[in-house]
């Protein structure tokens, strides 16, 4: 996911998301336990979008402290 796409979204929508990244990540560390992972590369895009959302829910929020 592109962060200009993630920063179109207000901080509910990318809470939301982060919630689904992490249950994906979760399950699929579950089927790469089992072996059944077709790719597990995907692992660690879904990290790195996990860190793009938090990235961007954190400058939301200082902004919003920033222009109080």
């Amino acid at each position: 996911m592109k962060p200009e796409e993630l920063r179109a979204m207000d901080i509910n929508e990318l809470k939301k998301k982060e919630q689904e990244l992490k249950k994906e990540l979760f399950n699929m560390r579950i089927q790469h336990s089992m072996g059944q992972l077709e790719n597990p590369v995907r692992m660690r895009l879904v990290k790195k979008d996990i860190a793009r959302v938090k990235t961007i829910i954190r400058e939301k929020e200082l902004k919003e402290q920033k222009g109080e």
